[in-house]
C-alpha cells in the first residue's frame, strides 16, 4: 500500500468534553421532563432528546463527522434499515387487532 495516505482528523479534547457535557445535560433534561405530564407530547419530547443524543454520539464519538462519504453512506444506511424495521413492526402492530374491519 505504498503511496496510499489516509488523513485522520484529530479533534481537541475540549470538543469531547463539550459533547460529553451536552449528553449529560440531555440526560438531565430527560429525567426532568419525565416528571411532567405532557400527554401525547411526552413521547415526542423524549424521542427528540434521544435522537439528538444519538446523533451527537454518531457524529463525534464514532468520528462520522470527519469521515469519508462512504462512512456517511454506511451510517445513513443503518438509519434507513432502522426505519424499514420500524415500518414492518408498526404495520404488524397496527393490523393485529383488526378482524373483518372491527377491533376485537
Amino acid at each position: 500500500m505504498s503511496g496510499h495516505h489516509v488523513s485522520h482528523h484529530v479533534a481537541p479534547k475540549s470538543l469531547y468534553y463539550l459533547i460529553f457535557a451536552l449528553l449529560m445535560i440531555g440526560t438531565a433534561v430527560t429525567v426532568i421532563v419525565a416528571y411532567f405530564d405532557l400527554g401525547a407530547f411526552n413521547n415526542v419530547v423524549m424521542l427528540t432528546i434521544a435522537c439528538t443524543k444519538a446523533l451527537l454520539v454518531v457524529l463525534y464519538f464514532m468520528h462520522v463527522r470527519w469521515g469519508t462519504r462512504l462512512t456517511w453512506v454506511v451510517a445513513a444506511s443503518g438509519f434507513v434499515w432502522l426505519l424499514i424495521m420500524f415500518g414492518f413492526t408498526l404495520s404488524d402492530y397496527l393490523t393485529r387487532g383488526w378482524v373483518g374491519g372491527t377491533l376485537r
